[in-house]
């Protein structure tokens, strides 16, 4: 049975300076790594960027931020946004077109469509069919920026925001993933209603019956949870990409019940995570 594919969520968070064009090179010359995942979101003249949160510097809650700079991404000038300096690691903010190239050639891009410049996004939710059609035109002209950066690359398209993926699959050749929040079933359904390729459930969702992962015990839902999400994969040919995998004794697990994916902030969290047989539904 073939191991699971390592995807180096933000270009290995934990260990380099997270969505920046020097981490997705490092990361994508691990000779594990299959595919690196970053965050796109515009600045302020719609230029798909490369960053996660929303704002460059202090966070709304106060807490502290990402890069030396202020100001909400999407609001502010690109040059601004580029001069940004990451986690004090000299690496600045880079625009998507520079994550593509930086990318080795031979390892696919996990690009998330994390915002299209404005805060009345719908993360986790399945929408109306009213509700649909307007995020829809709140998303397209972003995803259209983003498509255009990435012609002739191998990139997988990724959201919490069933609007995003709606666009990205009806205008672009790029296969899209579904990217799940606590409510896996509303997943599971934006997967099936956008003819997605790949699922992305957090962790939690598969492994949270392990006292490792949740030692108060408290997780009665999750195998049902579980099974629900790999049927459905089987069901529909997806493959199941799980997120944020910290520990090697959760790459084992989920190595053992077939995933196919395995999206962690470290690069050595598979070195010992070799599955002893196949448990994955046919």
């Amino acid at each position: 049975m073939p191991s699971p594919t390592l995807v180096a969520h933000r270009g290995f968070a934990g260990s380099l300076p997270q969505n920046t064009s020097y981490a997705v090179r490092r990361a994508g010359a691990h000779p594990e790594t299959g595919m690196v995942e970053v965050d796109v979101q515009p600045a302020a003249d719609g230029t798909p960027v490369v960053f996660h949160d929303s704002h460059l510097g202090t966070a709304p809650d106060g807490g502290p931020g990402l890069t030396d700079r202020e100001g909400v991404v999407w609001e502010t000038p690109l040059a601004e946004v580029t001069a940004a300096e990451v986690l004090g690691s000299g690496e600045t903010v880079p625009t998507l077109a520079a994550v593509v190239e930086a990318c080795p050639g031979e390892v696919r891009l996990n690009v998330e469509l994390k915002n299209p410049g404005t805060h009345g996004i719908r993360p986790g939710a399945k929408l109306d069919d009213g509700a649909l059609a307007t995020q829809r035109e709140v998303w397209a002209p972003f995803v259209e920026r983003v498509l255009d950066d990435c012609t002739g690359a191998g990139v997988l398209l990724s959201s919490f925001c069933e609007a995003a993926l709606a666009v990205a699959g009806e205008r672009g050749a790029h296969p899209t993933a579904a990217l799940c929040l606590t409510n896996v079933a509303d997943g599971i359904a934006v997967a099936r209603r956008h003819d997605c390729a790949a699922i992305h459930p957090p962790v939690e969702a598969l492994l949270a019956d392990d006292p490792r992962v949740d030692p108060t015990g408290d997780a009665a839902g999750v195998p049902d949870t579980r099974d629900a999400v790999l049927d459905a994969a089987a069901d529909h040919g997806w493959a199941v990409n799980v997120w944020t995998v910290q520990e090697w004794h959760e790459a084992h697990r989920l190595a053992a019940l077939g995933v196919d994916g395995i999206i962690a902030d470290y690069p050595g969290v598979l070195s010992s995570a070799r599955p002893s047989h196949p448990n994955r539904r046919q």
